[in-house]
């Protein structure tokens, strides 16, 4: 049977669900938040036993364990400007049962000496000597703790591409630049998807990608078209996806189970279903979305959202609750309405038309000519 974290506290009982003055106050904006991580934190928990040891499908799992319960103990650490201490407690406790839940889950696959997960109260982190690849490590130290914060996820999937380059001679990114027309690189030696550093280019990812959907990250992209609907159709979803510096392009991101972070994306659209989507520091973008709780938008201008096309819902077979409309402005703390976001009009989304005989690669079409069609190049442009 599946357990669930209480959380010790409760919104203002006095506000409707959709009372206006809830969206201005941060600490329920917070408490949504929390509320929506913590659960999507349990369900990974949850998955554990599920998930094969082969391959390290269940070590990548643990880690995205640990880093999603690292980067929100600091979350609650960084929300003391506005959240009182009370709350602030009972956040702690929660976050502690958390912890306990992961330390019950892995005892019962795992030999118990090999894994010590620790609180946020451990007197002692492990020193430089000891510290071990961060793929192999299993200890949670000092969770919370300004002296170590977690890497993000793009981070942790530069370090994930870098440790699948030592165990497999591809390179798929290389791979990527020596084809021609549309770009279909297989990673199917890899247990995680990395592309970056590209110009120009239509990549598509074949099913083979689908043993690598552990988790996923684009960064440094520019006039791209990247398709990644394939592999993660058919309950082969990412665990987690992160978006980073990507301009004038085209990202359907697929099906993603977890959470997808999107920060200092510029002039593009991004097309997902997800279970949580966080936006930073992103400036006329339109993004096309499937989201079972609130998406949350932090620094960020000229923002639109949509519903995820059908053509895709079908593809994802995404079903549930869509709440793409309702976008938290954690920036926008007054009771109208926050003017950094909107939703896409429907005269002005893109046509079925487009999505089904366009971007999913015309023999005949280029990737800017896509980019044209899609409405980045051009009228868009910058």
């Amino acid at each position: 049977m599946e357990t669930q974290i209480f959380i010790p506290f409760r919104p203002n009982p006095n506000l409707s669900p959709h009372d206006s003055r809830e969206m201005s106050d941060p600490k329920e904006k917070f408490f949504r938040y929390f509320q929506a991580e913590i659960t999507a934190i349990q369900g990974q928990i949850d998955d554990l036993a599920t998930i094969s040891h082969v391959g390290g499908e269940r070590q990548d799992c643990i880690d995205t364990v640990l880093a999603g319960i690292s980067r929100l103990s600091n979350e609650v650490m960084d929300a003391g400007d506005y959240v009182p201490a009370y709350d602030q407690r009972a956040y702690s406790q929660a976050m502690k049962a958390l912890t306990e839940k992961l330390n019950d889950a892995t005892a019962s696959f795992t030999p118990k000496s090999r894994f010590q997960f620790k609180s946020k109260s451990s007197k002692q982190a492990p020193s430089a000597e000891t510290q071990v690849d961060p793929r192999q490590r299993t200890s949670f130290s000092n969770v919370g703790s300004k002296q170590s914060p977690v890497l993000d996820a793009a981070k942790r999937d530069a370090i994930n591409a870098a440790n699948n380059a030592t165990t497999s001679s591809k390179d798929y990114n290389e791979d990527v630049e020596q084809q021609s027309g549309v770009r279909k690189p297989s990673f199917s030696n890899a247990k995680s998807i990395s592309i970056y550093d590209h110009t120009g280019l239509h990549i598509m990812l074949p099913s083979t990608a689908s043993r690598a959907t552990s988790s996923g990250s684009l960064t440094n992209l520019e006039r791209c078209v990247v398709d990644m609907t394939v592999p993660t159709s058919k309950g082969a979803p990412f665990a987690g996806l992160a978006l980073k510096n990507i301009k004038q392009s085209l990202i359907i991101a697929g099906h993603v189970s977890g959470p997808v972070h999107i920060t200092g994306l510029q002039n593009s659209i991004v097309v997902v279903a997800a279970r949580q989507v966080r936006i930073h520091e992103c400036k006329d973008v339109d993004i096309y979305l499937h989201c079972a709780s609130h998406p949350i938008i932090e620094d960020c201008s000229e923002m639109r959202f949509a519903p995820l096309p059908e053509f895709y819902a079908s593809k994802l077979e995404v079903t549930g609750e869509n709440q793409w409309d309702q976008v938290d402005d954690f920036k926008w703390l007054k009771s109208e309405p926050s003017p950094n976001w909107g939703t896409l009009p429907e005269d002005k989304r893109i046509p079925a038309d487009v999505w089904e005989n366009s971007v999913c690669g015309s023999p005949s079409l280029s990737t800017d000519d896509i980019l044209r069609k899609a409405g980045i190049l051009g009228a868009r442009a910058s």
